[in-house]
């Protein structure tokens, strides 16, 4: 199983890092797996703990994929790494062991407190639907155009009927992404440009 979070961690002066990632199972431990380089990896290197925020504020996933990295944090006691001041909960994970691997290193680490911030207030598609689309901004560079595409036309459908105004925006900043990912190769603009005014970007 595969949960989608919000990571902080800290370098060895304390400044903090915001990225989404997707948490890996691994029985009671959860596997952060950084790609080589970022700044994640090399946070863990010199301050082996991080907080995994979970959040149902769509515009902090979408804002770490487009230049909105600055996210109100919330110091947690004596814990290295701060929260998220928008997470309904956090867990704070103290690296156990690392498991090296030349493009991805698996860091592997133990929960060693949970809490609740706020009350989880039900499924939405469009939060859904911002997420999905996160994803298939940050493999714009080596999926089929056709395919990224086709699935945000999908997409789309729950933004239309189910969005607020937080996803809104929140679509609105990831269709300015892929439409500026899209501008050199395509004279006009994608056909989806509309939504994303609509949007909010």
């Amino acid at each position: 199983m595969i949960r989608e979070v919000i990571v902080t961690t800290v370098d060895a002066s304390g400044k903090a890092h915001i990225a989404p990632f997707g948490l890996i199972a691994a029985g009671e431990e959860w596997i952060i797996a950084p790609f080589r380089p970022s700044t994640t990896l090399a946070n863990l290197q010199e301050v082996p703990y991080a907080v995994a925020n979970y959040t149902d504020d769509m515009r902090v996933f979408a804002g770490c994929l487009t230049g909105r990295r600055e996210w109100p944090l919330v110091a947690v006691g004596v814990f290295p790494a701060p929260r998220l001041a928008a997470a309904l909960a956090h867990a704070e994970l103290a690296v156990e062991r690392v498991e090296e691997d030349p493009q991805r290193p698996r860091f592997v680490c133990r929960v060693l407190r949970r809490e609740q911030h706020a009350p989880f207030q039900g499924l939405n598609r469009a939060k859904a639907a911002v997420l999905e689309l996160a994803v298939l901004v940050s493999r714009l560079d080596f999926l089929p155009r056709e395919k990224i595409e086709r699935e945000i036309e999908y997409l789309k459908i729950a933004i239309d009927k189910t969005a607020g105004p937080q996803e809104k925006e929140a679509w609105g900043w990831l269709m300015e992404k892929v439409e500026q990912h899209y501008a050199c190769s395509r004279p006009n603009p994608l056909p989806l440009g509309k939504g994303a005014a609509e949007g909010g970007g």
